[in-house]
């Protein structure tokens, strides 16, 4: 649990390409409750009513997307996939102010700054390094007193996994951020840190 290690290799594009192949949605975001009642707790978490610019890397099929865009005057959603991209652009197509990308982390971090970023399920499947990189990118990214909202699986059967748990951690150690909210429940960490200005 605690000394759980990042995978050996991030999980390569072709495996998440392959995922979308078999199913429209891999992970049933758009049916599962768990998905449902984390994207609640997260939205319900986040300290602010609004936020100027928004990033959410590793959007899925835009189930999340679509809940924060009514909150943000700008968002910028990404998933390394194309079809969760096509999903997701048409799950927001209401919404002006959200640009659906194909982007992958670490090499595709956007140039821009940012005073809410929120990742979800996404960082557990980076290897060290490129964990690292994300984490450096995000913060560099983040606004002064701006929010990073974790949410990541907590995989409590299957003991010694690296999981959420490890992945908030490695955040959590980081000075330049102050944890302003945590949840933690049998499926699922929530995390809220706040950049130090």
């Amino acid at each position: 649990m605690g000394d759980a290690q990042p995978p050996t290799e991030s999980f390569t594009l072709d495996h998440f390409v392959n995922l979308y192949l078999a199913k429209d949605d891999p992970w049933d975001n758009a049916s599962k409750w768990s998905d449902q009642r984390k994207y609640a707790v997260t939205l319900a978490s986040l300290p602010r009513a609004r936020y100027r610019n928004a990033y959410e890397p590793g959007c899925a099929v835009g189930i999340l997307t679509a809940m924060l865009a009514p909150r943000c005057d700008s968002l910028l959603a990404v998933d390394a996939v194309g079809a969760a991209v096509t999903q997701a652009r048409a799950a927001v197509a209401d919404f002006p102010g959200v640009r659906v990308e194909e982007a992958l982390l670490p090499a595709d971090l956007p140039a821009e700054t940012f005073d809410l970023i929120v990742v979800g399920d996404l960082l557990y499947y980076l290897n060290a390094t490129d964990l690292a990189a994300t984490i450096d990118g995000l913060i560099a990214r983040l606004e002064p007193e701006g929010d990073l909202a974790l949410a990541h699986f907590r995989d409590r059967e299957n003991g010694g996994n690296y999981d959420g748990f490890n992945a908030h951690a490695e955040l959590l150690a980081r000075p330049e951020l102050t944890p302003v909210v945590h949840h933690e429940d049998d499926w699922f960490l929530l995390d809220i840190l706040r950049r130090t200005p």
